[in-house]
């Protein structure tokens, strides 16, 4: 009779007698050990663990409305056309500013009268802002969406729809500093625009009032209260089983 065949695998070959397989042993003094992964076990500088700390609180926590706003910040095609707007109005450095400070002096000394600098520059930092908005002299204010702390802006918006003025929201406040020749600014405002200009301007103003001043649904949204993938997968499993209980207790009436 044939013998049934067992379900064990085929033994393995047999060691060459001439070529020895040593065991290895890694213990010290011995062999040398391979290579780890230990990106688990490195103890990551401060800052570093307090970034993903943070992150991870931001997306787990629920964000209030006025909060969550600062990012739902203006889409590339919306920003391409506000940053071109606003490099025409880009302010003096401080060295082109104290050569003209130096030419008006010299012009003064000699006899002729002061002359006014009408030229419209884009206004920024946070109290000369919040002074034209109350004023009613902004036309337009731009918000930097990653100030930090944000409680430094995060009335501003508020205090524009009060008084009717268009706003809008970027991402990055050093993209803001760059249109002023500041490392970073919270905000900026027009206060007026050229006759060239002035209908790149309301188009720009309508799309901040339509996306921003007039829209109520951004307003209510809240952010946050994402939960972790085991989280979300235990949730799940949970609703499944209850749903399933439902259909089995349906069925057997």
């Amino acid at each position: 009779m044939e013998q049934k065949k067992s379900g064990r695998k085929a033994p393995y070959k047999k060691a060459d007698p001439l070529f020895p397989s040593n065991r290895r042993n890694y213990r010290v003094g011995n062999d040398i050990q391979h290579k780890r992964n230990l990106s688990r076990f490195v103890k990551w500088p401060r800052y570093v663990r307090l970034q993903r700390q943070r992150k991870i609180l931001e997306t787990r926590l629920k964000v209030p409305p006025s909060i969550n706003q600062f990012k739902l910040a203006l889409g590339r095609d919306q920003l391409k056309e506000l940053r071109s707007l606003l490099s025409k109005y880009t302010p003096l450095t401080k060295k082109a500013k104290k050569a003209a400070l130096e030419k008006d002096a010299k012009a003064a000394n000699a006899g002729a009268a002061a002359t006014v600098d009408k030229t419209i520059y884009t206004q920024f930092g946070l109290n000369h802002v919040t002074h034209l908005v109350e004023k009613k002299k902004a036309k337009l204010v731009v918000i930097a969406g990653d100030v930090d702390p944000i409680e430094l802006v995060v009335w501003l918006p508020a205090l524009c729809r009060k008084m009717e003025i268009p706003y809008c929201i970027v991402a990055a406040k050093s993209l803001l500093g760059q249109l002023v020749n500041q490392k970073n600014a919270t905000c900026l405002a027009l206060t007026g625009v050229r006759k060239e200009d002035v209908q790149k301007f309301q188009k720009v103003q309508s799309t901040c009032k339509s996306q921003y001043n007039d829209n109520v649904d951004a307003l209510r949204q809240w952010g946050g209260g994402i939960m972790g993938l085991k989280t979300r997968t235990k949730l799940r499993l949970r609703e499944e089983l209850k749903i399933a209980a439902k259909n089995m207790k349906a069925s057997m009436m």
